[in-house]
This record gives C-alpha cells, sequence and structure tokens, in this order.
C-alpha cells in the first residue's frame, strides 16, 4: 500500500538491484538499429525521418561550428522523449522525475558550451556579463547578476523539467483516485471525472515530448552564444 502520493517518484529497488538501471538502458534496447539495406522498413525510415526533421529544426541557426553537437543532441532528444513516455505507462518508473538524474543531464552540457566560448571567443563569452553602455555604478551589481543567471542555467534546465512531469503524475495520480472514490458514490461525476483523467495523459503525453523537446532546444541556444 502506498503511504504517500510522492512514493511513485522514489527510485525503486529489486532485489537490491536500482530499477533506474533498467529504466535508463531500455531506450537503447527498443529502438531499431539501421541496416546495411538499401530499403529499410518503415519504422527505421520514420525513424531516420524524425532525427532528420528535428536535427534541422535545433542547428538551422547555428554556425558550422556548433554542428559538431548533431549527434549528441539527437541522441539526448530521443533518450529524454522515451524515458518521459514509459513512464507513462501502468506500474513504471520515470527516471525524469529525478533531479538529480536531470542535473546529471544538464551541468556537463551547459558546462561543456560554456567551456568551448571561453576557449574559443572569450572576449564575446564575457562580453555576456557586461552589456555594452552600463553605467559606471551599476558595472558591478550587473556582472553579479549576469554570473547567477550563467550558473543558474542548469538549475533551471534540470527543475524546469522534474517540476513539469512531477505535476502531471501527481495531477493523473490525484484525479485517477478520486474517480475510483466516486465511482460506488456518485457515478456521473465519476464518469466526467474518467474523461477528464483522459484528456489530462493526452496532455501529459504532449508535455513529456515538449518538455524533451525545450530541454535539448535550450542546449542549443547556449551552444549558439558559445560558438
Amino acid at each position: 500500500m502506498m503511504l504517500s502520493f510522492f512514493d511513485q517518484f522514489m527510485s525503486p529497488t529489486y532485489l537490491g538491484i536500482p530499477l533506474i538501471a533498467l529504466a535508463l538502458s531500455l531506450p537503447w534496447i527498443l529502438y531499431p538499429k539501421p541496416t546495411p539495406r538499401w530499403l529499410n522498413n518503415r519504422l527505421i525510415t520514420l525513424q531516420g525521418w524524425f532525427i532528420n526533421r528535428f536535427t534541422q529544426q535545433i542547428f538551422q541557426p547555428l554556425n558550422l561550428k556548433g554542428h559538431k553537437w548533431a549527434a549528441l543532441f539527437a541522441s539526448l532528444m530521443l533518450f529524454l522523449i522515451t524515458l518521459n513516455m514509459l513512464g507513462l505507462l501502468p506500474y513504471t518508473f520515470t527516471p525524469t522525475t529525478q533531479l538529480s538524474l536531470n542535473m546529471a543531464f544538464a551541468v556537463p552540457l551547459w558546462l561543456a558550451t560554456v567551456i568551448i566560448g571561453m576557449r574559443n571567443q572569450p572576449t564575446h563569452a564575457l562580453g555576456h556579463l557586461l552589456p555594452e553602455g552600463t553605467p559606471t555604478l551599476l558595472i558591478p551589481i550587473l556582472i553579479i547578476i549576469e554570473t547567477i543567471s550563467l550558473f543558474i542555467r542548469p538549475l533551471a534546465l534540470a527543475v524546469r523539467l522534474t517540476a513539469n512531469l512531477t505535476a502531471g503524475h501527481l495531477l493523473i495520480q490525484l484525479i485517477a483516485t478520486a474517480a475510483f472514490v466516486l465511482l460506488p458514490l456518485m457515478t456521473t461525476v465519476a464518469i466526467l471525472t474518467a474523461v477528464l483523467l483522459f484528456l489530462l495523459t493526452l496532455l501529459e503525453i504532449a508535455v513529456a515530448m515538449i518538455q524533451a523537446y525545450v530541454f535539448v532546444l535550450l542546449l542549443s541556444l547556449y551552444l549558439q552564444e558559445n560558438v
């Protein structure tokens, strides 16, 4: 019996083995690998079309130096979408509801973009800390504010993904519990609640895909500032 609604976000273990390891390995098992044949089947063709469209959409505003990140960002996008979507199935666990995991994704990638900017164009990278034409008295304050906003970026990335998925899962569980409780008492209200639950599930599917896209899109914007 679940003691709290938040118990669903605890990392489960079975026989002492953390199931988050299994959840993280599932995306790489589920997707088909390209074959050396000239003609692919429908699934591989659709998968390739999606990756190509996503890559063109993300890297269109970036210059050629940033295109080296295309494979990494496309893989991250597919990985996050799969984790978010699999977490909507019954009796499953969503690893991306863990802030520690999202920070593990956000911090290294954000730090890599900052290091690239400091190495290739340090003047331009440091110029973001102080807008042009700033009054002399405001220079120390603005530098502190811009530095804080720079270092808070990975936290914002991770918290945005965690909060949206956690809120959606909690709302689904609350409405589902209300539907089961109201079924013997007020059948009509329970049916309306079930319809609301179905619509909320559709919304959560959209949120799962959009949040993965937003995560990678913001990383591409950070990369665009530093290449």
